[in-house]
């Protein structure tokens, strides 16, 4: 039976983030997305200038609302959410988990916390992080912040790997099963990587990729989304964690040997189907 994810994000014209850096990837995996748009770009904004509209939440709702008519939310496996605008948007994307949850209770809600990143602060506006820790996160079932968005969740500052694994057992503890913690920084790093942790109830788990060092927009989109869909493949959290990393690092490899800004999302399309490289998950409990 064909996979299907509610994915609610923002959307660019030309380039890949958001929606564009997530769709086509979960298609290529065999999913069906139905892709709900917040913002339509004509580019992401690390251009410096864009233009296109900004989607209210009553855009959002009358979408949502529009699919429930087609008698067909009760198909949707999961809710995938990324970079919420503002704080009414996000209250429409929680309405939109409860809908789905309510046709489907088997329906999971995987939540990436966009809002701020190491060296760069928070660039989301003022209120959006608050509502993300207080009322978005304990309606998740699945969190993937990078490692400031968990020390800001968390209200903590983790620079040991002990101190990373406590902090997703205090986010977990809050209401998500399972914890995605995406460009780890810690005290047993090794020079020139790039960690990823995934915690559940069974465990948790560290994958190492060689580190490309550049920035690399929309990789967390896709880091998000190539997670939700190995989970949902239902071969547990550290085949998730591996799958992930094989296919991100794939994806980010081939862009960056072509010395391209955007990512090479369907000139790399094999490495979403048939990553040539893998990277093991190592046990940590």
């Amino acid at each position: 039976m064909t996979t299907t994810i509610l994915s609610i994000q923002s959307t660019v014209a030309y380039g890949h983030a958001g929606n564009s850096a997530a769709v086509f990837p979960m298609q290529r995996l065999g999913v069906d997305v139905w892709p709900v748009i917040t913002v339509h770009f004509s580019n992401n904004t690390s251009y410096g200038t864009w233009r296109g509209p900004l989607l209210g939440a009553t855009d959002i709702h009358d979408v949502v609302t529009g699919i429930d008519e087609r008698d067909v939310l009760d198909r949707v496996d999961a809710v995938l959410s990324g970079y919420q605008g503002a704080v009414d948007v996000g209250g429409e994307i929680l309405h939109a988990v409860d809908l789905v949850k309510q046709r489907n209770p088997q329906a999971i809600y995987c939540c990436d916390p966009v809002m701020g990143d190491v060296g760069r602060g928070f660039f989301v506006r003022p209120g959006v992080p608050e509502f993300l820790r207080d009322e978005v996160v304990a309606k998740a079932d699945i969190v993937t912040p990078n490692h400031f968005e968990l020390d800001y969740l968390t209200s903590t500052t983790s620079g040991t790997l002990d101190e990373v694994l406590a902090a997703a057992d205090q986010l977990r503890a809050t209401g998500p099963q399972t914890v995605l913690v995406t460009s780890v920084v810690h005290d047993q790093q090794q020079s020139g990587t790039l960690d990823m942790i995934a915690v559940d109830d069974e465990g948790a788990w560290l994958v190492t990729t060689p580190l490309l060092d550049r920035h690399f927009t929309g990789s967390g989109d896709l880091t998000s989304a190539m997670f939700l869909t190995a989970l949902l493949a239902g071969n547990g959290t550290a085949w998730a964690l591996e799958r992930t990393a094989d296919i991100v690092y794939g994806v980010l490899k081939s862009t960056t040997d072509a010395g391209a800004r955007e990512l090479r999302l369907v000139q790399a399309q094999d490495e979403i189907a048939a990553p040539s490289h893998h990277f093991g998950a190592t046990r940590l409990r």
